[in-house]
């Protein structure tokens, strides 16, 4: 479908850099770069009509290219730090591809390489069916609630919420407390509009989709 009537894009961000794990998005799995398999499942998808690299890296826009997907234009450097937000490569996605506006950005990490596309589509059909959501990010359970962790000030362990009700809440057993969910990075869906009419990313009615637990390549391990 031609890009001036499409409605609903993926946009794979891949910096060049990372801490951690050097150029992470193109390091070689199992013969193929890292990043290689989220162009895959994007590709994959019968509803996502174009696909798109934002990346500050010629290698990556490059790999992106071969693997038929579209990398029109190189990310400023100053917003592919490792302090740089998601809202700042989603604000510049829109003004370079400018006039064309979609409605939807399917937000896929290559960090998540494990997903299958039907799940995408499903998410994609999720967010079209609830007009009133502002945007739609997966998420699974947690198994240990927040409500009993601690950050350590001054050497002692101080509870993550000082104004609950109850002294010691957090040796309370789970089952006191609501269940909660992570951000996983399987599929996020930004509704453009939330994006250019608040200045933020998801909105303040944030669709729930639940997906089953996913590993995230944030360490060698």
């Amino acid at each position: 479908m031609s890009s001036l009537h499409s409605k609903i894009v993926a946009v794979i961000p891949a910096k060049e850099e990372s801490k951690r794990i050097p150029h992470k998005n193109i390091i070689q799995v199992a013969g193929k770069p890292l990043i290689y398999y989220t162009i895959r499942v994007a590709k994959q998808s019968e509803l996502i009509e174009e696909i798109y690299i934002s990346t500050d890296s010629k290698k990556i826009a490059y790999i992106g290219k071969e693997e038929g997907v579209k990398a029109p234009f190189l990310r400023p450097k100053e917003i592919s730090q490792d302090n740089s937000t998601d809202l700042e490569w989603v604000k510049h996605f829109l003004e370079y591809i400018k006039p064309f506006t979609p409605e939807y950005i399917v937000h896929l990490r290559p960090t998540t390489p494990i997903r299958k596309a039907e799940v995408i589509d499903k998410a994609i059909q999720t967010i079209l069916k609830n007009p009133e959501a502002t945007a739609l990010r997966s998420v699974h359970k947690v198994s240990e609630s927040p409500y009993k962790m601690f950050y350590i000030h001054k050497g002692y362990l101080k509870g993550l919420f000082p104004d609950y009700p109850v002294k010691e809440y957090y040796n309370l057993p789970n089952q006191a407390f609501p269940q909660v969910y992570k951000p996983n990075g399987y599929v996020d869906i930004i509704k453009v509009n939330t994006v250019l009419n608040t200045n933020t990313l998801h909105g303040e009615k944030i669709l729930a989709f639940e997906t089953e637990p996913v590993v995230e390549i944030d360490t060698w391990e």
